[in-house]
């Protein structure tokens, strides 16, 4: 137990002190290089390799031009979003119709349909790229947004049912009970009592799932390495990351990257509540 003080309250306990060191430490380690990249994008190369904590000497925009203009940012970031809304929106209506079901009803083969979603966490996606990638060429989907989506989908489906699975169970019986009686389907239920009671699970893991499909990498470098009119951040990147070594455009880099960076923060700074609040709530229920 904390020791108290005069007045009653609580101490700060060691332990509690180096926790909050840790964090201190951890920020600035996440901080410090997205905050050097963003300068970067402003500076010139003589500024970029002289001394690393030295602001720009002018706020130049050009490379920001470049990186959205010249290496095709702006059309990456088009595509991305794109992938990204339809793999996001699929995850979240079959993930959580799949998960409702698995959670609040019991029938034949329920539990084994839950643990093969479970599975699916085991499973790196780098040991099915080869069958994955013969798979979607034999149904014509290759080089495509559509076929793209659909492997989002069922990437991010088994941790979308594994956390929602165990959200859904601690929802209360009577509400769903009550609304039976009332005639509802079991359509109308899930969607206009049980979807809304779940909201802060559905936030938070909508967060992760937008946050995973937008940083990944494998699957679009296999799925759509054909077509670079197609290709998304993460591949756009990649090229720019290459052709910056030889043509020494590192601001234009730098500039690429916080582009890529920026929308990400802004949504986790928006609903960053709603996902401490899903979390916290489903481990106190």
């Amino acid at each position: 137990m904390a020791s108290r003080d005069k007045s009653g309250l609580p101490r700060l306990g060691v332990l509690n002190g180096l926790s909050h060191v840790a964090l201190a430490v951890w920020a600035l380690l996440i901080i410090l290089p997205l905050l050097w990249t963003f300068l970067a994008s402003f500076k010139n190369n003589t500024e970029i390799f002289g001394d690393p904590l030295q602001l720009p000497g002018a706020l130049r925009l050009d490379a920001w031009g470049r990186a959205w203009d010249t290496a095709h940012i702006g059309r990456y970031m088009l595509n991305t979003v794109v992938v990204v809304f339809f793999g996001t929106a699929g995850t979240m209506l079959f993930g959580s119709m799949a998960a409702y079901v698995l959670a609040r009803f019991r029938f034949f083969g329920s539990k084994l349909i839950y643990y093969y979603f479970v599975a699916g966490l085991a499973f790196p996606v780098f040991l099915a790229l080869g069958p994955l990638f013969f798979v979607v060429r034999s149904v014509g989907l290759l080089n495509s947004h559509v076929g793209l989506v659909l492997v989002y989908i069922a990437y991010s489906l088994p941790f979308t049912v594994f956390f929602l699975a165990a959200f859904f169970r601690t929802l209360p019986e009577a509400v769903a009970e009550a609304a039976t009686i009332d005639g509802a389907s079991h359509t109308r239920t899930f969607f206009q009592i049980m979807v809304p009671m779940a909201r802060p699970g559905l936030v938070s893991i909508t967060i992760f799932n937008v946050l995973g499909q937008w940083n990944q990498y494998l699957l679009p470098l296999v799925l759509l390495a054909g077509d670079p009119d197609k290709w998304v951040l993460t591949q756009g990147i990649a090229r720019i990351s290459t052709l910056a070594g030889y043509e020494a455009d590192w601001p234009g880099l730098f500039a690429a990257l916080s582009i890529t960076i920026l929308p990400v923060m802004i949504i986790y700074i928006i609903f960053q509540r709603q996902i401490q609040s899903g979390l916290s709530s489903g481990a106190l229920k």
